[in-house]
């Protein structure tokens, strides 16, 4: 799709085409076109800056592409491309002063309810909170109760969603106080906005964000123990929705991305499992819901948590941001009391005023939502869906049929406790583009807000969501379908800023790092899927070229062929029934049938897959070039001959050659790089000994060799050494003991003993660890062994020795909730 800027008609100004044909909402608000039916003067700057810019706004397509920006639906495998629109949502500075006001003051009256509830329970005594919305709800962590939080504060990341109303005021719509997401996305539409619009938002004087992050993260150094602490981002996983961010964020500000499984507590304080042993995690800022966070005393089916985590948090020996327990702020029925909240608390007002909510578990509130049953929007008072709004979180009964609305308000009679009403606003629009004109469409505005030693900080900007929707109620907002960046415009120019600022002191380091043991787990197994991949691909073009070229080829070229195709069933790159087809047959499937776990395809996605664990690891360059060779891959109808099998081949070799590359390149020579280079070098030793064992036996013959030559990248090294055609020796001594050829077994094992020597060691002895001692005999045992003696079952013998190291490396590096060790340990605490 097109998306230029609008022709301009003649006599029409440039400004004047974009809103020619644009019809806000009959009676909703729109903040393109104001109340007197003319543009905005802040639209009318932003689109004279696109006119000067001359830019396709389709340059937001293409960052969004190159950056790879994705979310997951629920239930889903694969990502999805994050929606975007195309143009910002514009807010003048002297507009969102007073919304930072309003959620500055909203930010601390729910901190102040938060340790009240969990502290001296005043407000319940005095019935300004009923007890049902404490008790009832479960989002209320019983175990905290008392509990001082480690480093003083229940809330340190806060969000609410606004809308604005028909009368131009801005509406809370709802509070997010257990783990909001968007943050991440918000940076991500910045940062592609910024470089799709570089002009415009340059000029047009826009609130820079950094300064936000610095702050945010600052707090949670401050409050966390020791001079240089290791703050944690605790994920679900990369099955989370918002996985994507979460890594995201984590890469931007420094953060150590870790999941449940890397996390132990002992004596009350919380750890790191790494490489190294375990490592004290001081702080830690949660996407994990509470009820999950701890399976001993919270949810014992819980993966996804810290075993013991909550009696930490008793022992003050971990802050969390933000603590578990916190998620009881967002029920819609506390909204029904903030009012009353402010003015027991601060005997002010709501700067940002509720929509309109009633609790229907108070008599007179139960009868006014009654006497206007069907204008308002009925939801559940607490959490979850409520069996009777048919699987929405909030209906209008007006819209149910009589049956339906029947078995709602009989419901909401009998037991008003569970639900409320709240007024139907009509939200305002913002444009977008659909085809090749703006439309408007309802939005609402998420502002994130973070506690520093400074007060709250409110981030200017936010996470804007777009309905698809024309009906602009503020209840068919539940999901947007895009998101949008968000400018605060300054009346000042605004001074660019980074997330470091150029005078802060920062104590240089040179250290090796030391990196979670699921993050090293997941770049040894990206290793080792890549390697896979490759090798497969080289099996499927020495199958196609000798199917191709078998009339003028030397040698039994159909023995050749069965013994690739034997290769090739042997690692799972083909079914074993497919072991009898043509050559074609078996290439077209051993290339592209991604329901073999063994094939080319197979090999690339896994990889892939292992790599989106470790975002925060891998260069958005490699990630780009790990998507374009999976989006480019072939399917198995447009591989109708071996010809187009071994292009197809050739151009996925180059781009696996190309992300070797660049992962050597550009990869930091830490623990991660090791990792991720020991699962290559594992995996192409396994693989050359496999075949090796089929192509360089004591009966090869000449064909045998060039085969084995080729599927092992030597053909030049040979060639160059020797002037002679082929010969067993000299090939068994290329492939298996050369420790100057970087396609050897020599080589691999020579390389993993080197990185095994500089990872860290759990002992202080100075005697080598298992993996280290088994590489350092295998290593030696080629370099002194001889060609000659070398056979088809010495080579077996390698092989399963191999297998044994990595079987080694895998239980000392790759732990998954072992027993720790404390005493073995103790000295690793840090």
């Amino acid at each position: 799709m097109d998306q230029t800027l609008p022709k301009t008609a003649e006599g029409e100004s440039p400004q004047q085409a974009w809103y020619d044909d644009y019809a806000p909402l009959p009676g909703v608000p729109d903040e393109l076109i104001g109340p007197d039916g003319r543009p905005r003067a802040a639209w009318l700057n932003f689109i004279r800056q696109l006119s000067t810019d001359e830019r396709s706004l389709a340059a937001v397509d293409r960052h969004l592409q190159d950056i790879g920006v994705s979310y997951r639906v629920y239930g889903e495998a694969r990502e999805r491309n994050w929606p975007m629109s195309r143009l910002p949502l514009l807010i003048e500075e002297e507009e969102w002063t007073a919304i930072a006001a309003g959620i500055t003051q909203r930010a601390g009256l729910i901190e102040s309810m938060l340790a009240d509830v969990y502290g001296p329970g005043e407000l319940v005594h005095d019935g300004v909170v009923p007890a049902a919305l404490i008790a009832g709800s479960s989002e209320f962590v019983r175990p905290l109760a008392g509990v001082s939080p480690p480093g003083g504060r229940w809330l340190r990341f806060y969000a609410a969603d606004l809308g604005r109303g028909p009368d131009g005021r801005w509406w809370v719509l709802s509070d997010r106080a257990q783990a909001p997401s968007g943050l991440g996305y918000a940076l991500e539409n910045r940062l592609v906005m910024s470089r799709a619009l570089p002009t415009g938002y340059r000029r047009m004087n826009v609130c820079r964000l950094a300064p936000f992050f610095s702050d945010f993260r600052s707090s949670l150094v401050d409050a966390a123990p020791g001079a240089e602490p290791r703050i944690c981002l605790l994920t679900p996983g990369p099955y989370s929705q918002t996985y994507f961010e979460q890594a995201y964020l984590a890469r931007y500000l420094g953060f150590l991305l870790v999941e449940g499984d890397d996390l132990v507590v002992h004596d009350a304080m919380t750890h790191v499992r790494t490489i190294a042993g375990p490592k004290r995690a001081d702080a830690i800022w949660r996407f994990v819901d509470s009820n999950y966070v701890d399976p001993i005393e919270l949810n014992g089916q819980s993966r996804l948590g810290i075993p013991g985590l909550i009696s930490a948090l008793r022992h003050g020996g971990t802050v969390v941001a933000n603590m578990p327990g916190c998620g009881i702020a967002e029920s819609r029925a506390i909204m029904s009391i903030m009012p009353s909240l402010a003015s027991k608390l601060i005997d002010q007002e709501l700067a940002l005023p509720n929509i309109a909510t009633w609790w229907c578990g108070d008599p007179r509130s139960k009868r006014h939502v009654l006497d206007n049953f069907d204008d308002m929007a009925i939801s559940g008072a607490l959490f979850g869906q409520m069996s009777l709004l048919q699987g929405e979180l909030s209906t209008v009964p007006g819209t149910l049929d009589e049956a339906g609305r029947a078995d709602l308000r009989e419901a909401v009679e009998r037991r008003g406790m569970d639900y409320v009403g709240q007024e139907v606003v009509q939200l305002s629009t913002t444009p977008v583009w659909e085809g090749d004109r703006l439309v408007p469409r309802p939005f609402v505005l998420r502002v994130f807000a973070a506690a520093t030693e400074n007060g709250w900080q409110i981030m200017p900007g936010g996470f804007c969501r777009i309905s698809a929707d024309t009906d602009a109620r503020a209840i068919s907002m539940g999901v947007g379908v895009q998101s949008a960046d968000v400018w605060v415009l300054s009346s000042k120019p605004v001074a660019p800023e980074s997330l470091l600022s150029a005078g802060e002191d920062i104590h240089i380091q040179r250290v090796f790092s030391n990196i979670p043991s699921r993050a090293a787990d997941n770049l040894y197994w990206y290793g080792r899927y890549l390697e896979r991949a490759e090798a497969t691909l080289r099996v499927v073009r020495c199958l196609c070229v000798r199917s191709i070229d078998m009339d003028v080829l030397s040698g039994n070229v159909p023995e050749t062929i069965e013994k690739l195709t034997h290769l090739l069933v042997a690692w799972g790159a083909i079914a074993p029934e497919r072991k009898g087809s043509s050559p074609l047959e078996v290439a077209r499937h051993a290339l592209a049938d991604d329901s073999a776990y063994g094939s080319g395809l197979a090999g690339i996605r896994l990889a892939r897959n292992a790599s989106s664990v470790i975002r925060e690891r891998i260069s958005i360059d490699a990630s780009r070039l790990s998507r374009q060779i999976d989006a480019h891959f072939p399917s198995l109808d447009a591989l109708p001959s071996e010809a187009d099998v071994l292009d197809a081949a050739d151009k996925a070799l180059e781009g696996l050659a190309a992300l070797s590359g660049l992962t050597q390149e550009s990869m930091n020579r830490d623990a991660g790089w090791r990792f991720l280079d020991i699962g290559r070098r594992i995996e192409r030793a396994i693989l050359t000994c496999r075949i090796a064992r089929t192509f360089i036996e004591d009966e090869a013959t000449a064909e045998d060799l060039e085969v084995m030559l080729d599927l092992v990248d030597s053909q030049i090294t040979y060639r160059s050494r020797y002037m002679t055609g082929v010969a067993l020796a000299p090939v068994r001594d290329m492939v298996m003991l050369d420790p100057y050829n970087p396609r050897s077994i020599s080589f691999q094992l020579s390389a993993i003993r080197d990185h095994l020597a500089i990872l860290p060691t759990l002992r202080n002895d100075g005697v080598p660890e298992e993996p280290q001692g088994i590489a350092s005999i295998l290593a030696t045992e080629l370099e002194m062994a001889k060609a000659n003696e070398i056979d088809k079952q010495a080579i077996l013998a390698f092989e399963q020795r191999i297998l044994q190291l990595a079987e080694a490396i895998a239980v000392r590096y790759f732990p998954r909730r072992q027993k720790v060790s404390v005493a073995a340990e103790t000295s690793s605490l840090s």
